[in-house]
């Protein structure tokens, strides 16, 4: 591992250092999280070592998802209720420590209005969307979103999807939608609404729409009364994310540098603080902070992501969440999927872009992880390559997928196992090793 583990192999050997012995004796070792589905485990390869005091780049997300739970401060997010929060996602993510509700912004409604808009927009009370319970104002996301060809949805539990959603009813809660509340959303306040209908989506159309890639570019899921820890206690939504997060951790749009955040409407009895937890394949992994944080600070994330100005009101002066976010993440394979059956001999590999990378290398081989003996080369910037002579005998083939990231990290690299066609089967087999080696 010492020498062979740090470059591609057949790297130009003039561009590299080989001083490395004793810094690599220097290294601690690095041992994954464990992994809790296929998703989570390619993420548990890029975890600690890319990792860094330094922030990330947000404009290198490109999906989001971001789900909102209800009324329940930070501290009341213990292991005992909530172990699927505690003890799985929280140490696969970064989270804030000190994320609240903006000062005295309650009840829920308010808050959920001020995710769009940066703003309560006067709009204080918990009463279902109308003329006198709406905005004019086009000044908010998603009309920001779709004036620049942005995709956006919101999926709703509970919702029919056969007209736009004004009005609650069983366990769907209009206040908890903040999209009926904006007038060019909803045609003025039309049920028959065109746009509301196709941008409103009943929450069960979401796993299919991720199995099938097209899901949005922005997707913003409310859970129903129950699942939303609103109506029920917080082991009925921390169960609701156990069966649902891995659904979106496995989907392409999530592993290709998509984004997940997780967070909390309003503090039980105050302003909170709230949990706000961040996964993500181009977030720190395992890594909190004390910095504050408000709604605001999800929008103005929302708005760098996006790349769409102005700040809307508060975001303007709001720390955005980018501390949660990797200065550097590998690439990871999107496609094959890890561990299928290759179909042929020629088949196209495609990657993540991963954030900060500078190059990558893709070698495949048939004689053990670190073998390259039927195809090794750079792909440079391109992240996506027809590969041909493949084995058609059934044998099992090895993919390394390096990535560079800069001079100071080095080369990082995943591992992937696949079988060759006329196989009955295959196995993923994900390595963390990550060798920082001296200047290049």
């Amino acid at each position: 591992m010492i020498g062979r583990d740090m470059y591609p192999r057949h790297y130009p050997s003039h561009r590299l250092n080989m001083v490395v012995l004793l810094l690599l004796a220097s290294l601690p070792v690095l041992v994954p999280l464990p992994a809790i589905a296929l998703a989570q485990e390619l993420r548990a390869a890029d975890s600690d070592p890319l990792a860094s005091a330094s922030v990330g780049d947000l404009s290198s997300v490109k999906t989001v998802f971001i789900i909102l739970f209800e009324n329940n401060d930070w501290a009341s997010i213990t292991p005992s209720v909530a172990p699927y929060i505690r003890q799985t996602l929280v140490p696969l993510g970064a989270h804030a420590e000190q994320y609240f509700n903006p000062p005295g912004n309650h009840p829920s409604e308010p808050n959920y209005i001020w995710l769009e808009a940066g703003d309560n927009l006067g709009l204080t009370t918990d009463d279902d969307a109308g003329m006198s319970n709406s905005t004019s104002t086009m000044d908010h996301l998603v009309s920001y979103l779709e004036n620049v060809g942005i995709s956006w949805k919101a999926y709703q539990e509970g919702v029919s999807g056969t007209d736009c959603p004004m009005s609650s009813s069983g366990e769907y809660a209009a206040k908890h939608n903040p999209f009926v509340f904006f007038r060019d959303v909803t045609n003025d306040n039309d049920p028959n609404s065109t746009y509301c209908i196709a941008h409103i989506r009943p929450y069960s159309e979401f796993a299919t729409d991720l199995q099938n890639n097209t899901v949005a570019r922005y997707n913003f899921i409310t859970p129903n009364l129950c699942n939303d820890m609103h109506d029920c206690d917080i082991s009925t939504g921390d169960g609701w994310l156990s069966q649902e997060v891995p659904k979106i951790l496995a989907s392409q749009a999530y592993q290709d540098n998509g984004a997940l955040f997780i967070t909390w409407d309003e503090g039980d009895r105050d302003d909170g603080p709230i949990g706000m937890i961040v996964l993500s394949p181009l977030a720190k992994i395992n890594y909190s902070n004390s910095i504050y944080y408000t709604h605001s600070s999800t929008l103005r994330t929302m708005q760098e992501i996006f790349g769409v100005r102005p700040f809307l009101r508060d975001a303007a002066t709001a720390a955005d969440l980018s501390d949660l976010f990797a200065e550097t993440a590998r690439a990871v394979m999107l496609g094959p999927a890890p561990g299928s059956i290759l179909p042929d001999a020629a088949v196209t590999f495609s990657w993540s872009a991963g954030a900060g990378a500078t190059q990558y290398w893709l070698a495949i081989g048939t004689m053990g992880v670190e073998s390259d003996n039927v195809y090794s080369q750079s792909q440079e910037t391109n992240l996506s390559v027809t590969a041909s002579g493949l084995p058609v005998d059934g044998s099992t083939v090895y993919v390394r997928l390096w990535t560079q990231l800069g001079d100071v990290t080095g080369w990082v690299f995943n591992d992937y196992t696949y079988s060759a066609t006329g196989s009955g089967g295959a196995t993923l087999s994900v390595s963390p090793t990550s060798v920082t080696a001296g200047e290049w």
